[in-house]
């Protein structure tokens, strides 16, 4: 039998989804478990296998499937290893070994980021791009570099930080989870966004409807909605988030000499509010030789999907 679908599993700290996937990039079934729910990483294991063999048993069962792609949190490429996940219940497992064995179907893991700009070479807006940058604006800042068609993962594995590259230098600059001071993620993710509303909410005196929520509890939204709703402090807030990221993916570029940067995640929504603000401060400060050169565009994978996609993209290889 021709292996006509592969796995994909999207794992979370919170939620692992998994899902089927055909060659032309549609997720034909999916599932979910609680990944806290499982102390030991042989029960979580356990839970996929019982739910993938749901799944696919209309299919023709786990003969149809040719492979299992994962994006995990801290997951290495080359060594199949989970190493240092701190927001996982098992932090340092060799869990492509764990799933191959229990499904008797190769298992090949990455990042999420990595992941992500698998999923856009493969079934979005990259088709046909060689060179390009996949940059993640979540909870966190992640990216993916795609060089000659190729993800680079560096000599071990973990190639690709630029959401802990620095921003903003100095005293005052903002501490990171990773235990660096002004990493680009502290400014730029959506959670970044929430301390640069609270930060300029609570110094300025100017009128604001961001001032009538909870400043402890601002979202990326809540600063959307009010920019939306023509509030200008909300527009403040996105051009400074904008400008930081646009200066760094200026950097980014030098580097690598991308055809385009495609940006995935939850901060995406905020459209042109965040995305003017990125474009005109990248071409501010690129190397003249790639001035209005590389393009800059939100990810043409559909949201719902993207994270399984970009997964499942792993297993086709």
């Amino acid at each position: 039998m021709e292996k006509q679908y592969v796995l994909g599993l999207d794992m979370g700290g919170t939620n692992s989804v998994l899902g089927v996937v055909d060659k032309d990039g549609k997720v034909v079934a999916r599932a979910s478990i609680k990944t806290q729910q499982y102390p030991e990483i042989n029960d979580y294991v356990n839970a996929l296998y019982h739910e993938a063999e749901q799944l696919v048993a209309p299919l023709g069962g786990f003969a149809a499937i040719r492979g299992i792609g994962a994006g995990v949190p801290n997951g290495n490429y080359y060594t199949g290893m989970i190493d240092g996940a701190m927001n996982l219940p098992w932090p340092h497992v060799p869990f492509a070994k764990l799933m191959s064995d229990r499904f008797g179907i190769p298992c090949t893991i990455t990042n999420d980021a990595n992941a992500a700009a698998m999923g856009e070479m493969i079934y979005g807006a990259a088709k046909g791009m060689k060179n390009f940058i996949m940059i993640t604006l979540g909870t966190g800042v992640g990216s993916g570099i795609v060089i000659d068609g190729k993800v680079v993962y560096g000599h071990d594995g973990f190639a690709g930080e630029l959401g802990h590259t620095i921003a903003v230098r100095g005293e005052n600059a903002r501490q990171c989870n990773c235990g660096r001071k002004g990493c680009l993620e502290t400014y730029c993710s959506a959670t970044g966004v929430a301390r640069t509303a609270k930060e300029i909410v609570s110094s300025s005196t100017s009128a604001t409807s961001l001032r009538s929520l909870d400043i402890d509890h601002i979202t990326s939204y809540d600063v959307f909605k009010a920019a939306e709703a023509g509030d200008e402090v909300a527009k403040q807030i996105f051009d400074f988030t904008g400008t930081l990221l646009g200066q760094s993916l200026a950097d980014f570029i030098a580097f690598s000499a991308p055809e385009a940067i495609f940006l995935f995640g939850g901060l995406t929504k905020s459209g042109h509010w965040i995305m003017e603000p990125i474009v005109k401060a990248m071409n501010e400060n690129v190397l003249s030789l790639w001035q209005n050169k590389v393009k800059v565009q939100f990810s043409a994978l559909n949201e719902a999907d993207a994270a399984v996609l970009g997964a499942s993209a792993l297993a086709w290889k």
